[in-house]
């Protein structure tokens, strides 16, 4: 969608809530492209099931104290 400045100062909430909704509105001052008012970008999420897989791991030991821990633990 064009619109010009002059008509978008009076249109502002309505191109707001148009790009809100996916819509890219061009505003344009003297019949060339001034700016764009675009729609916010999606951002990506990670799937939260599995997402790290693979990357992190756990040492088959990491639960097992070691000497220096023997005073505390008698």
């Amino acid at each position: 969608m064009n619109i010009s400045i002059a008509e978008a100062k009076a249109k502002l909430s309505e191109l707001v809530s148009r790009a809100e909704a996916g819509e890219e509105i061009v505003l344009t001052r003297h019949g060339k492209v001034a700016a764009r008012i675009a729609p916010p970008a999606v951002a990506e999420l990670l799937p939260r099931i599995g997402a790290l897989k693979g990357k992190i791991w756990i040492a088959d030991d990491f639960d097992e104290l070691g000497p220096e821990w023997d005073e505390y633990v008698k």
